[in-house]
């Protein structure tokens, strides 16, 4: 359940009062890193200092890991009971409920998320994620075999080790929740490397963690960049399996890593491209254009399963642009911190330049700008809707992440079928169709881990979260299909006597 918002002075003084954590957390406590180095994370909403973080690199990865894997091997917590661990992290998720305003403003400040969104979706969501995860633990059954009377064969599974999480930018605390609930659930010692840009949550999370009674040495966070951390993470032989979400181009560096050291397992979630098809069947084109604006303009566009393409049969193209119009009115952008406001700032300065750029590539296509088009002061960009969009553009294929839409028209069922799959990615998609018939074919057809028919989402913890072709790789985050990934399946086979 989400915490009741407050108002936009409140989260204000709360800002200016919380304490943010700003050095590793490595068995149980928090360190500098051991080279005494620290990097500089600001609020984008306004350009200011928030903090100096410790800046971990090859030596701390190495600390971080042979902790991870003491508290493995000894079992503090690995071999604790199902149920023993399903109460820890219940009281882990109580803690972090009881912390809710205290971390919505860290996630607020340091990624210039609007509150309004870290308030009502991401803690709560990331809370959730937690206690369901906890509450699976002790329902998740192993196997026999039949293999006949002479023998018994059981399958079970086992925790698979040290885990390294690579965490993006975009949303740190749910997507930290999304791999901390079922790898620690599984049993597995965990080293956390939080975005660069967004390290604050994570560090305050392991610290509640801590609290609750997770072990030392089970939940490390190591701050610091990617080459400095990642990579060490991803190339170190005592790391059994390292998760990653993230851009496709950093995912495919974890798979040189594993392939490159010891064969560790590696699960990426990684970009996407996503086509929202609107057929001519739609009768509740106002209904439509609310969905597409949040798909394109939830969390500014900085969403691997945004709705990012728009294909829509050519005859409702117009009038559904003009309801699109009336639904944007709703989006006010501005200060995170004021609860009124449903659009932040980008995340950095750099990726505000990537995304303005893009901006650029439809001036220089000639496409049209039908909605916004322009920045604002900051790393502020507007929401955007561009009309025009072919397969051949820039547009059309290559992931912005931020608030631009581009459209896309088609005039039968199969065209939009392969505009759709008409991307290397395959991670979410939407269809918008009053018939049934052309929903189950259009669902089908798409290629892609996620499939909304009249609706955007992602399903919710119970259902897989993965994609198809450059979008993923190895498995799947959320649902009882994450647990498998972070154990191993051992057959026991026992004789019976002669």
């Amino acid at each position: 359940m989400a915490a009741e918002l407050l108002s936009a002075a409140q989260y204000a003084a709360l800002a200016e009062t919380v304490t943010l954590p700003t050095e590793a957390f490595v068995d149980g406590g928090f360190r500098p890193a051991l080279s005494g180095l620290t990097f500089e994370t600001s609020n984008p909403a306004t350009g200011k200092l928030l903090a100096r973080i410790a800046a971990c690199g090859t030596e701390d990865v190495d600390v971080a890991v042979a902790n991870a894997k003491a508290a493995f091997e000894d079992g503090r917590w690995s071999r604790l009971s199902p149920t023993e661990r399903k109460h820890v992290l219940l009281r882990f998720a109580g803690l972090l409920e009881q912390h809710a305003h205290e971390l919505a403003v860290m996630e607020s400040l340091d990624s210039g998320k609007p509150i309004r969104e870290c308030q009502n979706t991401d803690i709560p969501e990331a809370i959730h994620t937690i206690r369901w995860h906890a509450e699976l633990i002790d329902k998740i059954y192993d196997h026999t075999a039949p293999v006949g009377s002479n023998a018994l064969a059981l399958v079970v599974r086992e925790a698979i080790g040290v885990v390294g999480l690579v965490l993006p930018w975009n949303f740190p605390l749910l997507m930290l929740a999304w791999k901390i609930g079922p790898s620690l659930a599984a049993g597995c010692s965990i080293v956390v490397k939080p975005a660069k840009e967004t390290t604050l949550t994570a560090l305050r999370v392991a610290e509640l963690a801590h609290q609750a009674g997770v072990p030392a040495g089970v939940f490390n966070v190591l701050p610091g960049g990617g080459r400095e951390v990642g990579e060490p993470l991803g190339r170190h032989r005592d790391v059994s399996m390292v998760s990653f979400t993230g851009s496709t181009d950093t995912g495919r560096l974890f798979l040189h890593y594993a392939a490159e050291s010891n064969l560790k397992r590696v699960v990426l979630e990684c970009g996407g491209k996503n086509p929202a098809v609107v057929l001519k069947d739609v009768a509740d084109l106002d209904t439509v254009a609310r969905y597409l604006v949040n798909g394109a303009f939830w969390n500014m566009g900085e969403n691997c399963s945004a709705s990012s393409r728009l294909i829509v049969h050519a005859d409702i193209k117009q009038s559904l642009l003009e309801r699109m119009g009336v639904a944007m009115r709703e989006w006010q952008m501005g200060d995170p911190l004021d609860p009124e406001n449903r659009l932040g700032a980008m995340v950095s300065r750099a990726h505000f330049d990537k995304v303005r750029s893009y901006l650029e590539v439809a001036a220089e296509e000639k496409l049209k700008v039908v909605f916004g088009g322009e920045t604002e002061q900051g790393v502020y960009v507007q929401p955007t809707v561009v009309d025009g969009v072919g397969p051949d553009s820039r547009l059309f294929h290559e992931e912005i992440f931020g608030p631009v839409l581009s459209v896309t028209t088609f005039a039968t069922v199969d065209e939009a079928i392969a505009l759709a799959n008409d991307s290397v990615y395959g991670l979410a998609a939407s269809v918008y169709t009053d018939d049934l018939r052309n929903a189950i074919k259009v669902a089908r057809a798409i290629q892609a881990g996620v499939v909304t028919v009249n609706c955007f989402g992602e399903g919710d913890v119970s259902t897989p979260f993965g994609g198809y072709k450059e979008s993923g790789f190895g498995g799947r985050d959320k649902s009882q299909w994450a647990h498998d990934q972070y154990t191993e399946i051992k057959t026991i086979w026992i004789d019976a006597p002669a």
